[in-house]
């Protein structure tokens, strides 16, 4: 960028040199005689510090600060370490001078106290984070006229409520997909149709029992997956949305969360670790992201995953920035960077998400033609997207807010 700037400052200076030049030619081979002869006074030219504005250099643009510090969900900055095929910060660096200094988080909460503690730039938030972090001042509103790619964004993100408030941008989209149910395939010859086999005690098509071999998500919002398995389950109990509960409704699905703690033996939120106990711990399924289901897949584990009858919870991810960003320059920079089309398509190939930017999906030789529609491309309206639970909710009732949930499931994985 800075070579860019000088390059252009050099022909701007060269240009208006020659110009002057020409002009001043001009001036002399047409002048009369007698112009030589002008009065005392006539010769009393302005100063030459009085010269018009327009010849005056433009304004540098400001320096970038040779950093980015971007707190993320794992998997979401890849430079190649793990595959050299999926890299898609090695090359940004290069181009921009701008190193990618990265702080893996595995929840929203985690995510929420980084930020809120500070010094780091940019964060992958989802719906259950962002909200938080707008509300509570810790990010700024980005002005997209510097993220010249925005309008390639899918229309059904650019937005969307979890990052646009009162008519102000919040951030830029980044991958969104499902929570998906990821189960053993030699316990389960065919796909599981019910979020069931991880919330209540049950026998599994090997003869076995499911205690002790299924695992729940290590985080508050999994409420609302326990929610949701209600909202399908028990209708009288009238949930519309999993992430606004009533008081009778959150009691019920407290309940059931509870009573699953007598079949779960552990929460997972490290991907990896949650890998591992699928390998060599003999758990057979559980809530997950879809890169675990890859990354399984790809080391020729018995894995599959599905989306039960019940529907799935989600998560759309922005990428947004602190309010006191140390390095806003880069930081602009990396906003613009995220929606590139390889870095989406990409990214979508390795996490099993879906791209911000529906170009993604066509002619990425890793993700293929078909990857979007299998990552869910098509299945926006029917996921329940992640988001902060607020006392007010709908038909003017009062709901239970997230603070109680974050109390109440702490002491369920503590029973």
């Amino acid at each position: 960028m800075k070579k860019l700037l000088n390059k252009v400052l050099v022909l701007f200076v060269f240009a208006s040199l020659v110009l002057s030049a020409c002009g001043g030619g001009s001036a002399a081979t047409e002048a009369p005689a007698e112009a030589t002869e002008a009065p005392a006074e006539a010769t009393e030219a302005p100063a030459a510090t009085e010269a018009p504005a327009a010849t005056e250099a433009p304004a540098a643009a400001p320096e970038n600060e040779g950093e980015v510090s971007i707190i993320a969900w794992p998997g979401y900055l890849e430079r190649g370490a793990t595959d050299p095929a999926y890299d898609w910060v090695t090359e940004f660096e290069k181009e921009t001078g701008c190193v990618v200094k990265v702080q893996d988080a595995a929840t929203s909460d985690e995510m929420v106290r980084l930020m809120s503690d500070g010094g780091y730039d940019l964060v992958t938030a989802s719906g259950d984070a962002s909200l938080r972090l707008i509300y509570g001042g810790i990010v700024q509103e980005v002005d997209i006229t510097k993220v010249p790619s925005y309008n390639t964004v899918d229309e059904r993100l650019q937005e969307a409520p979890w990052h646009f408030v009162d008519g102000k941008h919040y951030g830029v989209p980044y991958q969104w997909g499902p929570n998906v149910l990821m189960y053993n395939t030699e316990v389960f010859p065919e796909a599981p149709t019910s979020w069931s086999v991880v919330f209540e005690e049950q026998t599994l098509p090997d003869g076995q029992s499911n205690k002790d071999r299924v695992q729940a998500y290590d985080g508050p919002i999994y409420i609302a997956d326990a929610a949701l398995y209600l909202k399908a389950t028990r209708p009288e109990l009238g949930i519309d949305d999993p992430y606004f509960l009533t008081q009778e409704q959150y009691d019920a699905v407290i309940e059931l969360l509870t009573k699953q703690g007598e079949i779960v033996p552990k929460y997972w939120h490290d991907y990896l670790v949650h890998m591992e106990d699928f390998t060599n711990e003999g758990f057979v399924a559980s809530s997950s992201w879809p890169i675990q289901v890859n990354l399984l897949q790809f080391d020729g584990q018995p894995i599959a995953s599905t989306i039960p009858v019940e529907g799935a919870t989600g998560w759309a991810d922005t990428t947004m920035m602190h309010k006191d960003a140390p390095h806003p320059v880069c930081a602009y920079l990396w906003l613009e960077h995220s929606l590139n089309v390889k870095l989406q398509g990409d990214l979508a190939a390795w996490f099993g998400s879906v791209p911000s930017v529906p170009a993604a999906c066509t002619g990425n030789e890793l993700l293929t033609d078909e990857g979007c529609a299998v990552n869910g491309f098509d299945d926006f309206e029917k996921i329940y997207f992640w988001k902060t639970p607020t006392a007010e909710c709908y038909d003017g009732q009062t709901c239970i807010t997230y603070d109680k949930w974050t109390e109440d499931y702490i002491a369920i994985q503590g029973q």
